[in-house]
């Protein structure tokens, strides 16, 4: 998940300022120009010039009746470019804003119209145009429907739709875990639709309680699969754009014990589909004849640990999509079958296959395929895995790969590609540098503009001091880390600091990248700098660094063991280098898996760490949901006593009087479970551990809702930081 067990302090900044560039931008059909929402507009931009022009008014966005247009959260075009699909009034599920209403802008016939009449305020989900552009899908409710647009009728796909029988869309797991939201897919001939039927009546609700809404408190059930429950059992169907009976694709397995989170059409005729067993280790790439609903296995790919997703391997991570090519006779997958991650060229038969990345370094995205010239844009990072870079290399695996973006930008790097892969909008940033952005001409990589060009800009900052300090360090293990620190403004080598450290720790993120925002602390009030903190962060085993397969499954069920000793161990390396840390006053902290860091390197390693803030932790790896924690742990009933293990609880009699702790959580947090509180919080008293405990009413697993709720969070950090472990120089 890239939404799982998150560094959300760290994460949000960084993800804020990398939107601003692309939001919203579209690429035109034939790659030479590229479109976005400006001031209530839809406006296209030609390159190489970036001349603009108004495609949509903001009168033309203008519903009948109404004095301003509306407010648009997306868009799309249907594939002739005459239409365009609206989505608006938007709503949340869990995560994003995935419920809402959808209009559609007829160009030629200059028409505003508004899809599902009759249908709930904002439930509309996912509505697609159909291939020929004649009708448009969409779920509400949990039931898939397609609406004709040239006379308005809509037509019920699916009626079995419940709160726990769901239609063209997933559940909770699904969503947190596999990225799975969109859950239906139109027929390359606009004929049929295929979705997905997820049967959740078997999985337990957890009852969160909501106590201060209404004078009696009352319950808020999420259905929510815990470790070592069984999953919710799916099924592919494939129903006639007219409606009709469903036909049900048979399945490789035990639905109810397996997972399928990829599924696309192969051609009009046939679905291909990525299957996982229960512990996700064992991938099977499928087939399915919509006719007659038999399957055809056609490529498998195991671990000893456990397997990726597919996704579309783009920097954006969407999961939609199959990488196709050559006349869709063979498709691209990426593989850590050779100890790296690499692009492997595979027949549609899955018979043969060629490694098109070979070498000792992980592919981190396929950014871009570019038949017509024989070439793919992929991002690497060879030589460091704080930075990301792009590369190209040879469709057909021949020669070696090629570093594209300059030498003189060191840092990372993001790209989205145009169709004909002649231009690329590009942004760049390092810790030290804030981002940059320009458009750019490939494969020369060249500013289209010269005030954009981001080589001259770096060249004219390079005078800038750096705050914050990349290094390596080895560990009493003989582990080498990346890690970073930002010293005190007016640093004195002679005298003593405190530390605070900033964790992670999980396979579902870093924390150490050299990228804008790395040296920010979002929750502390002031600068850590100025008032005399070290802030630093050393990334372990297990996270998702391109340094290797047996770095990032290192911690296949060990969190808790094998990540906590990294970054003890590495603390101590840093202790035993920098004669000016003040030992006596090290702080750490993290949220959600750095939540369970901060706890568990308290309770595993009290000489080495004094004060600890945590945040949203698991504390019983027990108590998390079945795809996250199977996937890197196993099955409870196999090999329980590892969970056990590494779960803070089991560590919590080991806090120290000397020692001191803040624990935070929302009650509302239907990721990580208030419950995960309570159990520490016994824990802590059965053993007279005096601890300071924060929870935050109905707050989530972010813990930003309510009138004053981040002050209050950031106040109560820097205020309980600064009792306990004071700042300045000794």
């Amino acid at each position: 998940m890239k939404q799982t067990l998150f560094v959300f302090a760290l994460f949000l900044s960084q993800l804020s300022l990398w939107a601003q560039f692309n939001r919203g931008v579209q690429w035109t059909s034939d790659g030479n120009g590229y479109i976005r929402l400006e001031n209530k507009e839809i406006a296209q931009y030609s390159l190489p010039n970036l001349e603009k022009k108004t495609l949509v008014s903001a009168q033309q966005l203008t519903p009948k009746g109404q004095a301003e247009p509306l407010a648009i959260r997306s868009y799309a075009f249907s594939q002739d470019g005459q239409k365009i699909l609206i989505y608006t009034n938007t709503a949340r599920v869990w995560r994003y804003d995935t419920r809402g209403d959808y209009w559609v802008l007829d160009l030629n016939k200059n028409t505003l119209t508004q899809l599902g009449k009759g249908r709930p305020v904002s439930s509309l989900m996912f509505a697609k145009f159909s291939p020929d552009g004649k009708k448009v899908a969409y779920v509400s409710e949990r039931n898939v429907y397609a609406e004709d647009l040239a006379t308005g009728k809509i037509t019920a796909l699916t009626k079995d739709g419940t709160t726990r029988l769901i239609n063209g869309t997933f559940d909770w797991v699904y969503e947190e875990e596999f990225d799975c939201r969109d859950g239906f897919r139109w027929s390359p001939d606009s004929k049929n639709i295929a979705y997905w039927q997820i049967d959740a009546t078997k999985i337990r609700n957890f009852l969160m309680i909501n106590n201060t809404d209404s004078t009696y408190a009352f319950n808020v059930p999420v259905e929510y699969p815990k470790v070592g429950e069984r999953p919710s059992p799916y099924r592919i169907g494939v129903v006639s754009a007219a409606g009709g009976p469903t036909k049900w694709m048979s399945t490789l397995g035990d639905p109810g014990n397996t997972y399928v989170p990829r599924m696309e059409w192969a051609n009009a005729d046939e679905l291909i589909m990525q299957h996982l067993n229960r512990k996700q280790n064992e991938s099977t790439i499928f087939y399915a004849d919509i006719k007659t609903g038999k399957i055809t296995p056609i490529y498998v790919d195991k671990d000893d640990a456990w397997v990726e997703t597919k996704s579309s391997y783009s920097w954006s991570d969407s999961p939609e999509g199959w990488d196709w090519i050559n006349g869709k006779k063979e498709f691209l997958w990426l593989s850590e079958k050779d100890g790296w991650r690499h692009i492997y060229r595979i027949s549609r038969d899955g018979k043969t296959e060629k490694c098109l990345t070979v070498g000792n370094y992980d592919v981190m995205s396929v950014v871009s395929v570019d038949e017509a010239n024989n070439v793919i844009f992929f991002t690497a990072s060879p030589d460091n895995a704080t930075q990301t870079y792009l590369y190209k290399v040879s469709l057909d695996g021949s020669g070696k790969a090629e570093r594209v973006s300059p030498a003189d930008q060191i840092g990372t790097h993001r790209y989205d590609i145009s169709g004909n892969s002649r231009w690329a909008s590009h942004s760049f940033s390092s810790a030290n540098t804030p981002p940059m952005s320009e458009w750019i001409r490939l494969p020369e990589h060249k500013a289209l503009k010269e005030s954009d060009d981001i080589s001259k800009k770096l060249a004219a900052a390079a005078s800038t001091p750096k705050k914050v300090e990349f290094f390596k360090i080895k560990t009493d293990d003989g582990i080498e880390l990346d890690g970073w620190m930002v010293k005190p403004t007016d640093f004195d080598p002679s005298k003593k600091y405190p530390i605070v450290f900033t964790v992670y720790g999980e396979p579902a993120g870093s924390t150490v990248k050299d990228s804008w925002g790395t040296g920010r602390n979002g929750l502390y009030v002031g600068d850590m700098a100025k008032d005399g903190y070290i802030y630093a962060s050393v990334d372990n085993r297990g996270t998702p660094s391109p340094r290797g397969r047996a770095w990032r499954k290192a911690i296949y069920r060990k969190i808790g063991i094998v990540n906590i000793r990294d970054l003890a161990m590495g603390a101590k390396a840093i202790f035993a280098q920098n004669a000016f840390i003040d030992t006596s006053r090290v702080a750490v902290h993290g949220w959600s898996g750095g939540g369970s860091s901060t706890l568990n390197l308290l309770f595993q390693y009290p000489d080495l760490f004094k004060t600890g803030i945590s945040v949203a932790a698991v504390a019983d790896q027990l108590s998390y949901d079945n795809v996250y924690q199977e996937r890197y742990m196993g099955i409870p009933q196999e090999n329980r006593e590892d969970f056990v293990a590494g779960s803070p609880i089991s560590h919590a009699k080991n806090l120290r009087p000397t020692q001191n702790l803040l624990y935070i959580h929302g009650t509302g947090d239907d990721n990580v479970h208030y419950q995960n509180a309570e159990k520490l919080v016994n824990e802590l008293v059965k053993y007279n551990k005096q601890f300071q405990f924060m929870p935050y009413p109905n707050r989530s697993h972010g813990i930003y809702e309510g009138e004053g709720t981040s002050r209050h969070l950031h106040t109560l950090f820097t205020k309980y930081l600064k009792e306990n472990c004071p700042p300045g120089a000794k």
